[in-house]
């Protein structure tokens, strides 16, 4: 798998970051674009393009198999539930190392210019690209939350604190 795909599931799994099914429902229906109750590999591939990432026709047809166990060529809310739990291999193969690996893919999927900090821009421009309506104030006020050294972006140590805390 790309290295960009690995981002995508990272960032887009949320998995031991979800607290609720409420959340997991929100998350699915970002990616259900047409609102029929499932995930298709076209809805797939148009959120990791909105994404910026370039993956292809096999990657995308690979995470659809190791996600949809019912095979039935699309992702229902339960299999992506069980997605988000870490139930599947792309969920839960940390290599042994407690997910750091996939922790530091969403991250650098974040920090687009990779000079090690995730900026107010940066996060309000994935955010948008993920059809999500906050403004640049809102971002600030998500940084301003979990940094902690207070130079008002989000290093990965942070990043790591904030994506490992259950609320």
């Amino acid at each position: 798998m790309s290295s960009e795909a690995t981002q995508f599931i990272a960032n887009s799994k949320p998995s031991m970051y979800l607290q609720d099914a409420a959340e997991v429902q929100k998350v699915f229906e970002r990616f259900d674009a047409n609102g029929d109750g499932k995930i298709s590999a076209e809805e797939l591939a148009g959120v990791m393009k909105a994404l910026g990432s370039d993956s292809s026709a096999d990657e995308i047809d690979r995470m659809m198999q190791e996600i949809d166990s019912d095979k039935d060529g699309f992702i229902n809310l339960e299999e992506f539930a069980s997605f988000c739990k870490g139930d599947s291999l792309y969920g839960c193969a940390d290599g042994g190392d407690g997910g750091l690996k996939e922790l530091h893919d969403a991250f650098e999927l974040y920090d687009q210019d990779h000079d090690g900090f995730i900026s107010v821009t940066e996060l309000h421009q994935i955010l948008t690209r993920l059809g999500e309506r906050c403004s640049t104030d809102d971002c600030a006020s998500m940084i301003k939350s979990v940094d902690s050294d207070g130079d008002g972006r989000v290093n990965f140590e942070e990043f790591k604190t904030m994506m490992t805390n259950k609320a």
